[in-house]
């Protein structure tokens, strides 16, 4: 089922980022995109809360910071999406495993000092150990929501040259278990992945994962 997203409001925005960053985005005219995806994280994580969901959003977000960014990332979508659950009441603890290549060093800036929300950023370059890696951490993660950043560019035919396709089916499996055996939610938003050639399909995989 394919849900189009709903633009996320400046005070949902500014929940993560600082007023002089919004103002930043708008003068690179890029703010209406941004806010598109930032809202459709908020939906993919209010949605992952009843049945597992990916958000296929663009521009990313885990390299945007509360006052910065850089590398195509505008606001921080999974920050502004846990931050509006949190807010609502709607979950008290969140994890957020980071599986782009690329660390996702806005992410971990922005909920630094929050201690409802755990975040891992997998750093593994050798594909058994990688998924040994995830495995570790969802055996031990206790969250009420897990949210995946979904980075693609780890894969054998992009940049980083390390997992198959059917390692992302692994991947959502593993994390759809963990978040079942606490009783929790989980979902995945859209990050890096640079070869157009194989991106759907480890994008399905992962979806394939979190609704087996």
């Amino acid at each position: 089922e394919v849900v189009q997203a709903i633009a996320a409001t400046a005070d949902q925005i500014r929940a993560v980022h600082t007023d002089s960053h919004l103002k930043r985005v708008r003068g690179q005219g890029v703010y209406d995109a941004a806010a598109l995806a930032a809202g459709g994280a908020i939906q993919a994580a209010t949605m992952g809360l009843e049945a597992p969901c990916m958000g296929v959003i663009r521009p990313p977000g885990h390299h945007a910071s509360a006052d910065s960014a850089w590398g195509f990332c505008y606001f921080n979508n999974m920050a502004v999406a846990l931050q509006f659950l949190l807010d609502q009441g709607k979950i008290k603890t969140a994890y957020v495993l980071d599986i782009d290549l690329h660390f996702g060093d806005g992410t971990v800036n922005i909920f630094s000092q929050n201690k409802s929300v755990r975040v891992h950023n997998v750093e593994s370059g050798n594909r058994e150990s990688y998924i040994e890696e995830v495995a570790r951490e969802m055996a031990r993660c206790e969250a009420d929501l897990i949210g995946i950043s979904a980075g693609f560019d780890n894969h054998e035919e992009d940049w980083g040259n390390t997992l198959k396709t059917e390692d992302y089916k692994e991947i959502g499996r593993l994390v759809k278990a963990a978040a079942q055996k606490h009783g929790g939610g989980c979902f995945a938003l859209l990050e890096g992945g640079y070869n157009h050639d194989i991106l759907g399909h480890n994008v399905m995989a992962l979806i394939e994962g979190l609704s087996a």
